[in-house]
């Protein structure tokens, strides 16, 4: 009979925990629900503000991009564009050149009618005076270029001539100080070379030229035979310190001091 009282008073027991239990449970669901709600609308928020500020991030993106290419191309029509100012600026200054040339020209051209109309003189006249004067300047340029001729044979002839006739212990022919020619043919056989100085420019025949490389002695000719811009020559026996080649250069041995 106790037994069946504990257990009918353990069965109630239960009963009371149990609705305790629920009620208490029942109570809080709703506020759990309240909160979960809460909490799924402020993840949708953050989800929908992350997508916004993709978007506008992505958008900036490009805005930036076009930017930047619109700032490329605005440099490049720049660069063109002072290009094409340098350019002109150029052509302008060309342009005056050649306009303050054309009125330099044009004052000489009204000087010149000026002094024609002056002198009184037919157009006839002018071009005989003009034609007199070419012949004039002709013969004058022909006597001067013999002359100068004559004075080279005279000068090779005086210094070939001191040579025997002047101081015994200097009996060479010297050349002008100024003389440097060049090697331009060479006959190792003979022992030959071929210089590109002549009458023209001051070398005598019998006159001794030093011949050099990379300004270091490589022997000494002696000139034989004298053309108008051209020379040939021996080389000096016991002068010959290496072999000589074309392009190697040629100095007076003995300079003269005048």
């Amino acid at each position: 009979m106790l037994l069946r009282i504990a257990l009918i008073l353990a069965i109630l027991a239960g009963f009371g925990t149990a609705g305790v239990a629920y009620y208490e449970f029942s109570t809080q669901i709703p506020a759990i629900q309240k909160q979960r709600d809460t909490e799924k609308d402020l993840k949708n928020s953050e989800i929908t503000a992350h997508n916004k500020t993709k978007a506008e991030l992505k958008k900036t993106q490009g805005d930036l991009a076009q930017t930047q290419q619109e700032l490329s191309d605005t440099k490049s029509e720049r660069d063109k564009a002072l290009a094409r100012a340098d350019a002109q600026a150029k052509r302008a200054d060309e342009l005056d050149s050649k306009l303050s040339k054309a009125n330099a020209d044009l004052q000489d051209s009204q000087n010149e009618v000026a002094a024609y109309k002056a002198s009184g003189l037919s157009a006839d006249e002018v071009v005989k005076l003009n034609k007199n004067y070419l012949d004039a300047r002709k013969a004058i340029a022909a006597v001067t270029g013999e002359r100068d001729l004559w004075n080279r044979k005279y000068k090779a002839v005086k210094l070939r001539l001191d040579k025997y006739e002047g101081d015994p212990d200097q009996q060479f022919v010297k050349l002008p100080s100024n003389l440097k020619g060049a090697i331009v043919l060479v006959d190792p056989k003979w022992d030959f070379v071929v210089l590109n100085v002549g009458e023209e420019q001051g070398a005598v025949q019998e006159g001794e030229m030093l011949v050099s490389r990379d300004g270091k002695l490589v022997a000494k000719v002696v000139i034989r035979a004298v053309e108008k811009n051209r020379s040939v020559a021996n080389l000096v026996p016991g002068w010959k310190l290496g072999d000589v080649f074309e392009g190697d250069v040629v100095t007076p041995a003995h300079p003269s001091s005048t």
